[in-house]
Order: structure tokens, then sequence, then C-alpha cells
């Protein structure tokens, strides 16, 4: 497995519009397969567009290290490149003195160099000093190359080229990207905005911006390196048979890949539609709603009766249903958007969410699940990122104590009924042994 890491020095120095890019002009050549590390649901999306196959989330706070490497092996055995993008700066994870949750972290458990990517904006030889101070911090982590970005012009240019000569030599720089504002990636409230159709992506912007990038140094990194690494299936297997809906359009779209594989190697048949555009309830056995921008889409929800409809009479027959952040926020009787507007909603729990001015996260989640939960029985890891807030009424059933993390109420999440359970955590199919037992059991 041939590849290489494309780390930051922190947020905003231009990762996902770079690594987007590369993985787009290597696709013109290579088979590639994306990774983004950390929980990030948007990025895969670009990753996605880009190369024509599922990215997956690397996580070392969910996943332990060899699922992580079975991960990589078993989802990258037909490609030939990996590409991981990171999270944050290179050394950003869980703590202040933990590798935990960290871009390092990986790039170290699956033995990948790294390219650095430095906002070198008004920076000529403290460039240099920056990139010398990630190599020295952790001599474990090999930076193998250097992508400058946001370069103002020829003069700025030949600076840095004089700098990085000077101190860095023994770093290839792997290009240079001119400041370009019109190529930056459009954001909203939970991060970049979701892209669903490769055709609106804006997935040649991103290459024309990195077309000034030396791809033939890119791969003598990548062929630096060759892990071997386990390639079988992760998960569960098992032939239930039954169908499970799960809504994919703009305001459900929060799903980890690994998820709904997990869900079909256990046998379910994924039935997507989008409430947003119409769609009914297809005929299933189980609903799966995740998260994404419903509080942008309240009113087409609303007006989608046989949605609503359909998802509560299956919560009312006893078919398990699960919502996550989004998904959750459905499945309350309304949802009030940011103009203080309450929309009708599914109705299972009887309160209400609220979109506030207030984020939640993101951060990572542990929590213990309560004799009440439908579908989840062992210690969950998991991570939460939202601007609403769900009010629960007296007598409120909770399907988690929550040790870290806010949850619903600061110390519980997971309001349940029957064999349906909403949540503001997005668990990881490959955080537990199991992840889909839940949803088998709940159709015997």
């Amino acid at each position: 497995m041939k590849g290489f890491v494309i780390a930051g020095t922190g947020s905003g120095v231009g990762k996902t519009s770079v690594t987007t890019g590369i993985m787009s002009l290597l696709s013109k050549r290579y088979r590639v397969q994306g990774y983004k590390v950390g929980p990030d649901f948007i990025d895969p999306m670009y990753h996605s567009a880009a190369t024509g196959r599922p990215s997956r989330n690397l996580d070392s706070f969910m996943m332990d290290d060899d699922t992580i490497r079975n991960l990589v092996g078993y989802s990258s055995k037909d490609a030939d490149i990996c590409v991981i993008e990171g999270v944050r700066g290179l050394y950003e994870g869980l703590s202040g003195d933990s590798d935990i949750g960290s871009t390092a972290y990986i790039a170290k458990l699956l033995d990948l160099p790294v390219v650095l990517v430095v906002d070198a904006g008004s920076l000529t030889r403290s460039t240099a000093a920056i990139v010398n101070g990630f190599r020295a911090f952790d001599p474990d982590i090999r930076i193998a190359g250097v992508i400058l970005n946001k370069v103002s012009g020829p003069q700025h240019s030949d600076k840095l080229d004089v700098a990085m000569s000077a101190y860095c030599s023994d770093v290839e720089v792997v290009g240079k990207i001119r400041k370009d504002r019109d190529n930056a990636l459009g954001q909203r409230h939970l991060g970049l905005n979701t892209v669903l159709d490769p055709e609106r992506s804006g997935i040649a912007s991103l290459e024309r911006l990195v077309e000034g990038l030396d791809l033939d140094v890119l791969m003598g990194i990548a062929e630096s390196t060759d892990p071997c690494l386990p390639s079988h299936c992760p998960y569960h297997e098992d032939d239930v048979s039954a169908d499970i809906a799960v809504p994919y359009d703009d305001a459900y779209c929060f799903y980890y890949r690994e998820n709904l594989e997990c869900l079909e190697a256990s046998g379910f048949r994924v039935r997507r539609f989008s409430p947003i555009a119409g769609d009914p309830l297809p005929d299933a056995d189980a609903v799966y709603l995740g998260g994404g921008y419903p509080e942008l889409h309240a009113e087409a929800i609303s007006s989608n009766s046989d949605f609503l409809e359909g998802v509560r009479n299956m919560s009312l027959e006893g078919k398990p249903v699960l919502g996550e952040c989004g998904g959750l926020m459905s499945m309350c009787s309304k949802m009030v958007d940011k103009e203080g507007k309450a929309h009708e909603m599914i109705g299972i729990f009887g309160c209400d969410s609220v979109f506030v001015n207030k984020r939640h996260g993101p951060t990572y989640v542990m929590a213990d699940p309560t004799p009440d939960n439908p579908l989840f029985h062992g210690s969950v890891r998991a991570h939460e990122y939202h601007y609403s807030e769900v009010i629960p009424g007296d007598g409120a059933v909770f399907g988690f104590d929550v040790r870290r993390g806010a949850g619903i109420d600061g110390r519980r999440d997971g309001l349940t009924v029957r064999n349906s359970l909403g949540t503001y955590m997005h668990q990881h199919a490959l955080s537990s042994d199991d992840w889909a037992k839940g949803f088998r059991d709940g159709l015997r």
C-alpha cells in the first residue's frame, strides 16, 4: 500500500482544497483511495467526488490500531495509491500531550511519509523555521515534502526558494500555490458546503489550484514506503435479508461509509431516498436517519407527509429507527429554525429541537448505554457537533449516560422509545465489535 499523508501546520492552510485537487489529478492516471483523519463527513465527500471512490475516515480515538490498519488494507486493496488528508495541524489530537486523534498518530501507525502544507502568506525565512520546527518536534515523523500555499507573486516565490534551499535543502518542495480567493471552498455553519453531485463540486477549479505541483515528486514520495496491511472484511457478517431506509440528500448526508457497509455486511439492503425532493419512505424493515442540514430544509421535510408518517408508523410498530444529530432533530415533534419558525416533524419524541447560535463541539464523546437503550449495549466512543438543542419533556427516557461530551442535557443522550433511538452522537461502525447487532435483533 503506497501513499502519503497531506498534513497542515494548522487549520485553514488549505489542506482540503490542496488534497482534493491532488486526488483529482492523480486519479486521471492512477486508482486513488482517499482518507480523512478524524471525525469529518464533508471533506470525504470532496475526496469521493475527486477519485470516484468512497473516502474513509481514520480515527485513533474511535478505532483501535489493528482496526485502522485493517480498514486501510481492506479499502485500498485494488488501489494504486492512498492519499490521506490530515485534521487540523499535524500534531493536534485529543489532548495537549498525546498523539491520540492526531494526523501524526495515523502517519506513524501506517508508516507513511508526510507532505506538509504551509501557509506561506507574508512569510519567507520564517517558512523554513516552521518546517524545521515541525520536523524536529517528533523524529518518528518523516516530513518528505512541503507544499507552500498562498504565495503572492514572483518576488515572494523567489525568496521562498532561497530560504528553503538555505535551511531545508533535504526536504522536497513539491510546489508552490499562488494565492487564489476564487478557488476557496464555500463554508457554512458545520464546515464546508456539502458536495453530493460531482458535477457541481468545483473539482475542476481545485485541479487548477494545484496544477503547478510536481506529481512525479509526489509519486516518488508515495513509493518510498509500502507497508503490508491486513485486507480481510472488517465487519461482522450475517444474512438478515432485510431493507433499511436511509435518506440521502443535503438534509441527511452525514454517514460514515463504514456504517452503511456494516449494515450491508449484516444482510441489509440500503434503500436511499431524498425526503427534501419529496420521496416517500421506501418499504423497509428499519430506518437510519443521518445528520446533515435538516434545519436548512425544514419546510421541505415538514411538507413531506409520506416521509414523516412513514417513519412515525415504523416507530409505532416497534421497528428499529436510529437518528443521529439531524436525524434526532427530525424525530422530535417540531424543529425550530434560526428564524424562530417551527416546522412539524416526525413526532416520535414529544419535544422540540431548536436551532441556537451556540456551537456544541466538535468534540469526542464517551458514553455508556442504559438498560433502556434498544440498539446499543456496549460502551460507546463517538463524536458530536451541532448548533441545535433538544429540550426533553418530563419523563423522557435516555439511552446513554455521557462520560465525555455534552449529549442532550450535559450528562445524558439518546432519547428512546420502543425500538427508536435519537442521539446527538455520530458513532463509527468500526468503533465497536458488531455495530449493526441492535438493528438485526430489532427484527426478531
